[in-house]
């Protein structure tokens, strides 16, 4: 079933960011080397860059030129499958199908605004596996497996999402430690090699030591909450975070569910994360679940250790899969306007202008170096970095003396912006530019002086 709503629901494709992870992939695939430094940008070109997701990107692109946008959407779709299929395996062993069905709804509800085609959607079943084996070593109270460590090799070049596995490893060690009181030196020296060979692994990318502190360098922008995905949680109005947290707490509250200490506060301090920033509500998704499970089940009452699927379960499955990508196949994905793709406005731009200076929408940047025009600013704000990030907010915020400075230093001809962003009107009443397209999704002004001098 989740295959069949990504596989057909449009939202996958919203994000801005698919845009220039596609056009990263696609320039390593052409040039059959991995990016070092900005190659797109019409501001920063040349300043270095870490592509610390260069394998997703290298599997999007790939995805893409085989089989178009269908062939992106159909990679996506099975990843989210894959993260249903691994977390519902889990739970479904310890609670009755009532109680999985539901663990499900909830992954889903909380991790339906992270159902996008991005590399952290691929990341995702990994962090499942990653947890699941954990998981099963605690159950068994033995060391992790020694694969492991191959699974962070694949993590670590696909998102940084693969501390979170450096966290949970920690995690079950110390519970595992907690409760071999008697015996700890035996639990040390049966998890050491294991968690040695796990840190190696991490440092097992193009990247060494910098791809390991980047992502810890990116939490501590200034600028980070200029971006939707890193802001605070809004319960302002209902949303799912609320109607998953208040479900939760029903269920626990009702029976006393009681969670092992440790477990607890990895639970509070994910949650936290998520409330602090809404892009963890999908690792919230994931561990909430596989976490709660067996104190639901102990409380509840627990299911018989049975599997989610038998054989003719997982044909059954098989033949579905097959039979949802062919319709989608049959019906291919068409790329229309959206939110953070202004392909209609984007149509209008007069030919003379198209290798000019642009300045964007944030959102927008994707877009316009996938379809090879180079925008002023982009999704990837850790190489802008925060005093970039800042100026640009100034400019959007429609500062004149910000304005002013950003269209002579960088030489803007032409703006391709969101119709409600402070400097559309401004723009309109400018003198010197004129409103070429508007539509639901963008407004493109052009520098009348660029189209008469070329």
């Amino acid at each position: 079933m989740v295959f069949a709503i990504l596989a057909f629901h449009p939202a996958l494709l919203n994000d801005g960011d698919t845009y220039w992870h596609l056009a990263a992939g696609g320039w390593m695939l052409d040039h059959g080397r991995l990016l070092d430094r900005d190659v797109f940008s019409a501001t920063v070109a040349g300043k270095p860059w870490i592509p610390l997701e260069w394998l997703s990107e290298l599997v999007m692109a790939g995805a893409f030129r085989l089989g178009g946008w269908t062939g992106l959407v159909l990679l996506f779709a099975a990843a989210g499958a894959a993260l249903v299929g691994l977390v519902g395996s889990r739970v479904s062993r310890v609670l009755p199908p009532t109680g999985t069905a539901a663990a499900l709804a909830l992954l889903f509800l909380l991790a339906a605004p992270s159902l996008l085609a991005r590399p952290h959607l691929l990341a995702l079943p990994l962090l499942a596996g990653w947890t699941v084996a954990l998981l099963r070593a605690r159950d068994e109270d033995r060391p992790p497996p020694l694969w492991l460590p191959l699974m962070m090799v694949v993590w670590a070049n696909l998102h940084g999402s693969y501390l979170f596995g450096f966290l949970l490893f920690g995690v079950f060690g110390l519970e595992a430690l907690i409760a071999a009181r008697a015996a700890p030196l035996k639990v040390i020296r049966a998890w050491t090699p294991v968690g040695l060979l796990t840190l190696a692994a991490a440092f097992a990318t193009p990247h060494g030591v910098d791809g390991l502190l980047h992502p810890l360098a990116l939490t501590r922008m200034q600028s980070l909450p200029m971006i939707t995905e890193w802001r605070p949680v809004d319960f302002s109005t209902f949303g799912p975070v609320e109607a998953a947290l208040l479900v939760t707490l029903l269920a626990c509250l009702l029976k006393g569910v009681r969670v092992p200490v440790v477990r607890l506060l990895l639970l509070l301090f994910v949650l936290h994360m998520t409330l602090e920033h809404q892009r963890h509500q999908a690792v919230l998704a994931v561990l909430g679940p596989l976490l709660l499970a067996e104190p639901l089940a102990e409380a509840y009452g627990r299911a018989e250790g049975r599997a989610l699927l038998g054989p003719r379960g997982f044909l059954a499955v098989a033949l579905a899969f097959a039979v949802v990508a062919g319709f989608r196949i049959a019906l291919p994905v068409q790329r229309p306007d959206g939110l953070n793709a202004p392909v209609t406005a984007l149509a209008h731009l007069p030919p003379e202008l198209a290798s000019r200076p642009v300045l964007n929408t944030y959102g927008f940047g994707g877009w316009l170096m996938l379809t090879g025009h180079r925008p002023f600013i982009d999704g990837r704000a850790d190489m802008y970095g925060d005093a970039f990030m800042q100026r640009y907010d100034a400019v959007t915020r429609g500062e004149p003396e910000a304005v002013d400075a950003a269209f002579a230093r960088y030489g803007v001809d032409w703006t391709l912006l969101r119709p409600n962003e402070a400097l559309v009107p401004i723009l309109d009443a400018r003198p010197g530019w004129r409103r070429v397209f508007a539509d639901r999704w963008a407004v493109l002004h052009v520098r009348e002086a660029a189209l008469t001098s070329r």
